[in-house]
């Protein structure tokens, strides 16, 4: 009995180990797939006035210069418009500054005193709009850095009527910290390509990610506006997804920009892996379940243990983790220019092997924590509790 559970055991994880391998490889292809369409790109750009929306909550690493990237762009007329719900939000005194430095250029800094759903990014937003003057816009989170050239870049596509959205990869620069370091290797080696597989499977991109999304007032309205979105935590998948619903294509960009994460510790990388974990369950559940294919260093271990390490799957988990390594190096080295992947190459075992963890943990519950606060996720929404215990799960 014990040796046909063995055996049972070893041929799941030999699957396992054949799984991930297939998805490594659509990982390449995915990569090169990408790297093609978008080489002989020319950026051809009317440069219509932009909105530029800015939510706000907390002083984040090195905000000020993310900011300040903003205001040096190439491009002849465009606002930003920054939000807080807290009129004593540290940020204001960021935002005050960045006026200070720039007199002439047109910056808005909004306190929002309404809270129209659990998502408080996403009310900031729809009472921001009101302030906002031109038919295009863009949103990016706080610590998103960019070059000069950024707003050409990613306006350009929306010439296009069919094009909805305009959306971009981004790579992570991490702090000292060892959660830090995990979450920038996980954004460079394991979400990303991600992306860039779903891209290829369904035919084009069906959500916005949060680092830029770009599109116009009027399609906002056709779905609903920011309102529609107010209790979700996923607030980029839903913005690109409700966007593509309209028969419209979201377009991802060839341009990558830098996200400048918190110095987390431990604890608090886990509750962010949490967290996002227990958001994509939600927003793609089939897709999430199905990631249980892709992680190819523990169907090695497996594998290894439950054939009592006979030879061959030690050969196997070797190749597993050759093309693992692989699949970071195309897409941090190549695709996203992750300058800092080398030094933290040798922590992906590590990191694999929470994402597995995360992946299971994420199944036994529905509370998230964010930015202090406490929620019940139902079917993508967010519930708050009123009792702000500490979060257990």
């Amino acid at each position: 009995m014990t040796h046909s559970i063995l055996k049972a055991l070893e041929i799941i994880a030999v699957l396992g180990c054949a799984s991930s391998a297939f998805y490594y490889l659509l990982c390449h292809w995915s990569v090169l797939r990408f790297m093609d369409e978008h080489r002989a790109d020319e950026v051809v750009c009317d440069a219509p006035p932009v909105s530029v929306l800015k939510p706000l909550k907390g002083a984040d690493r090195e905000m000020y210069e993310s900011f300040r990237s903003h205001c040096l762009q190439d491009y002849p007329e465009y606002e930003i418009i920054f939000g807080v719900s807290d009129p004593d939000d540290p940020a204001i005194d960021v935002v005050k500054q960045l006026q200070r430095e720039f007199p002439d250029r047109a910056i808005i800094l909004m306190v929002c005193p309404k809270k129209l759903g659990a998502n408080v990014k996403v009310s900031n937003l729809e009472q921001m709009l009101a302030m906002a003057r031109y038919e295009y816009l863009l949103v990016n989170d706080s610590d998103i850095r960019v070059p000069g050239d950024y707003l050409r870049r990613i306006i350009a596509p929306l010439n296009q009527k069919a094009v909805g959205m305009v959306t971009c990869l981004y790579r992570g620069a991490a702090g000292s910290t060892l959660g830090s370091r995990l979450e920038s290797l996980g954004i460079s080696t394991d979400f990303i390509p991600g992306v860039l597989v779903a891209r290829q499977l369904e035919g084009g991109l069906h959500f916005g990610l949060g680092s830029t999304m770009a599109f116009r007032r009027a399609d906002l309205a056709g779905i609903g506006g920011f309102q529609s979105i107010v209790d979700f935590l996923a607030d980029d998948y839903e913005l690109g997804r409700r966007i593509a619903g309209l028969g419209l294509r979201v377009q991802l960009s060839d341009l990558v920009v830098e996200t400048h994460l918190p110095a987390y510790d431990l604890r608090g990388f886990l509750a962010h892996q949490l967290r996002w974990a227990r958001g994509v369950r939600d927003a793609r559940t089939a897709g999430y379940v199905g990631l249980v294919a892709t992680f190819g260093l523990m169907w090695g271990i497996f594998a290894v243990a439950f054939a009592r390490g006979a030879p061959w799957s030690w050969a196997g988990l070797g190749i597993t983790v050759l093309l693992r390594v692989a699949v970071a190096i195309a897409v941090g080295g190549f695709v996203l220019g992750d300058r800092a992947l080398p030094r933290s190459l040798w922590l992906l075992p590590l990191r694999d092997l929470i994402a597995a963890g995360v992946w299971v943990a994420s199944f036994f519950g529905h509370t998230v924590s964010w930015r202090g606060d406490r929620f019940e996720l139902k079917n993508g929404r967010l519930v708050p509790f009123h009792d702000q215990t500490p979060d257990v799960n």
